[in-house]
């Protein structure tokens, strides 16, 4: 029984973790430790607070060129009249109001929506490599899209949403339960098997019906590639309230998260209801990826890459990995979208193209790191 008793000088042991025995608790308190550890040495509160606010000005100067560069460069004064006395008869407000401020707003929700799920899949899985392309959702979403296409002969971007978004959420609805089958139910490794096997067949499918439909590719190939150009408010505020409701559920798991991506029994010691962690956790996931997919269509290596530099700026702890996780994937989906319209202009590549081209090298290079680890 001494082996029971937590070490001299430390906190009682919660009931729960003394119901599963030493094990257990030596792995809680050494787990918690080495991670209370790494959070003191990389941050302090007041100075991660600070970071937000950083983050803030830089998510408002990269708005700022959202608005001001594209085919035609508006100066500054000029996009700061048409946001605060707006003129109605002038060209550039018009401009301005109506295709850019929309497209910088769209820019803001995926990036930050595809940064959160991106960590909440890491935090979940405790793999470095997840994405939400992990589950399917992406997969699902575009085979939704390109079937509304095909045997509706819809040609709409609202109701692709609609469309998108309920690909999405079958598919992760059936990765979790082939993933649940079997004795140990939804374990980490299971939920990344049938969502590759869920993505193959999916893929096969979406494919299939492009190449027996040249009308159908034509509608939604711009789509496919990933990008934000023409979306304006209306479908905005058809997807904001998903994309919010998500972001606030991921952020309200925080401390959840951070016991779970400790290991299931861990989190199990001391008294969490994993079960249900998980389950908010993966409809968190589902309307944060589902609905940016729908707006913008699958964009890639935004919750594959921002997740890792967060954690490497403000640590594990997932209060904070999470709203640092939003404000990162704005920015950088913001500007790899400045990036796309400038870089050929006056042609302009899908966002997706440019987010690709950013975290494709990247992926390789965490690859090989992990594989040397």
């Amino acid at each position: 029984m001494r082996h029971l008793c937590p070490p001299p000088g430390s906190r009682a042991l919660p009931t729960p973790a003394r119901l599963y025995g030493p094990q257990i608790y030596l792995m809680t308190t050494a787990a918690i430790s080495a991670s209370s550890r790494t959070l003191r040495l990389v941050r302090s509160r007041p100075a991660l607070v600070a970071g937000l606010g950083v983050c803030l000005a830089l998510l408002g100067m990269a708005m700022m060129s959202s608005i001001a560069f594209g085919a035609a460069d508006i100066d500054p004064p000029t996009v700061l009249e048409a946001l605060f006395n707006f003129d109605p008869t002038a060209t550039n407000h018009l401009i301005i109001r109506t295709l850019r401020v929309p497209r910088a707003a769209v820019a803001v929700l995926v990036g930050a929506a595809l940064a959160v799920a991106g960590a909440v899949m890491q935090g979940l899985t405790r793999n470095p490599l997840s994405d939400t392309g992990i589950l399917g959702i992406e997969t699902g979403a575009a085979l939704g899209v390109v079937a509304a296409v095909y045997f509706l002969g819809i040609n709409s971007l609202a109701v692709y949403a609609l469309f998108a978004f309920a690909g999405a959420a079958l598919t992760s609805v059936a990765v979790y339960v082939l993933g649940s089958m079997g004795r140990g139910g939804p374990t980490p490794l299971k939920l990344t098997i049938a969502g590759a096997a869920l993505t193959a067949l999916l893929s096969s499918l979406t494919t299939g019906m492009l190449i027996f439909n040249q009308r159908t590719l034509e509608e939604v190939r711009f789509w496919l590639a990933g990008s934000i150009a023409g979306r304006d408010l209306g479908l905005l505020l058809q997807a904001s309230p998903y994309l919010l409701a998500g972001l606030i559920l991921a952020l309200a798991l925080g401390r959840q998260i951070t016991t779970l991506s400790l290991g299931d029994d861990v989190a199990k010691g001391l008294g969490q209801k994993t079960g249900w962690v998980k389950a908010l956790s993966a409809i968190a996931v589902v309307l944060l990826a589902g609905a940016s997919t729908a707006v913008a269509g699958p964009i890639g290596f935004v919750g594959l890459v921002i997740p890792h530099v967060v954690r490497f700026i403000v640590g594990v702890d997932y209060r904070w990995v999470l709203p640092y996780a939003a404000m990162l994937g704005a920015i950088f989906l913001v500007i790899s979208d400045v990036a796309a319209r400038l870089l050929l202009r006056p042609l302009e590549l899908p966002v997706g193209v440019m987010t690709a081209l950013i975290g494709g090298p990247f992926f390789i290079w965490l690859v090989r790191w992990r594989v040397r680890k």
